[in-house]
């Protein structure tokens, strides 16, 4: 859907230059530090700055024009930091590990294991180590206020499976000294519907990993189900999703992700609609395997 290409950075750009400017100058510090992710995770999926700007594009493409319109100069500006800054905790080093332990809610993470390793943790709960990576370096990014190093913090952490119906961490207007309003429970389901969506082949780069050298059997499924994903098209009514295998296993692999995809269209869809002014137009995500559509 060429026509949205860039419509939240053009639009950033006329209502507020000067906002777009800390944002463009921010970029130029996150490919080294999104990099890093490739030292616990070597064999992960992208998640680096090009993961980043996949997301900014399918951000564009569920919101269209007539949304993005609507958004406030600080909504888009919060919205694409939260881009670039959701999976940055994936990177984090032992030191940092140590130090953000204790800032995070790990729940009964622990409860029956005996050995947790810090990949593990890491993987499970980074979006919380985004959020006290995002804390603790917001100098770097030159956040214009306390408000909005809070809007996307929170944006962030949404991108996972925190509850986005909560009122007290996801207020429906957070307010700016400026006198603007940010609508957090949508930023955050528009980026982890966004984020949900990425698993076309493209971001199965061989640039990223070598598909035929796994540590794990489930690497390697996780791996081929998204190489074997060559389009994922979003359109005003829908979202479609095509597919090329003759794997049986790689095929019910398909058809499972299909459906908690829709599961998460269905959840975000449902935020934004009971706690925002926005409504996402998007209603199913259709399979198609081999040009087979799949009911």
């Amino acid at each position: 859907m060429d026509q949205n290409d860039y419509l939240i950075e053009t639009r950033l750009h006329q209502l507020n230059p000067k906002l777009h400017r800390r944002f463009s100058e921010s970029l130029f510090v996150l490919p080294g530090l999104l990099s890093r992710y490739t030292i616990l995770f070597p064999e992960f999926t992208d998640h680096s700055e090009t993961h980043s700007m996949a997301i900014v594009d399918y951000c564009n493409q569920i919101m269209g024009k007539d949304i993005i319109s609507r958004l406030n100069a600080d909504e888009l500006y919060v919205l694409l930091m939260g881009c670039y800054l959701h999976d940055i905790g994936m990177g984090i080093s032992q030191k940092e590990y140590e130090e953000f332990c204790p800032q995070i809610d790990f729940g009964d993470y622990y409860e029956g294991k005996k050995n947790s390793s810090m990949q593990g943790v890491v993987r499970a709960f980074h979006s919380e180590f985004s959020g006290c990576f995002i804390r603790k370096y917001a100098a770097l990014f030159d956040l214009p206020s306390e408000e909005h190093l809070q809007a996307i913090v929170q944006v962030t952490r949404g991108h996972r499976v925190v509850d986005l119906f909560d009122e007290q961490e996801y207020p429906e207007k957070l307010k700016l000294k400026n006198g603007n309003t940010i609508s957090m429970p949508f930023l955050a389901a528009v980026l982890r519907l966004a984020d949900d969506l990425n698993v076309a082949k493209d971001r199965n780069s061989r640039l990223f990993f070598d598909p035929d050298n796994h540590s794990t059997e489930r690497q390697r499924l996780e791996n081929l189900k998204h190489e074997a994903i060559r389009k994922m098209e979003i359109y005003p009514d829908r979202i479609e999703m095509e597919a090329v295998t003759d794997d049986p296993q790689i095929r019910s692999e398909i058809i499972k992700l299909a459906g908690k995809l829709q599961k998460s269209l269905d959840y975000c869809a449902d935020v934004v609609s009971r706690r925002s002014d926005f409504r996402l137009t998007q209603k199913k995500i259709e399979l198609k395997i081999n040009h087979e559509e799949i009911v």
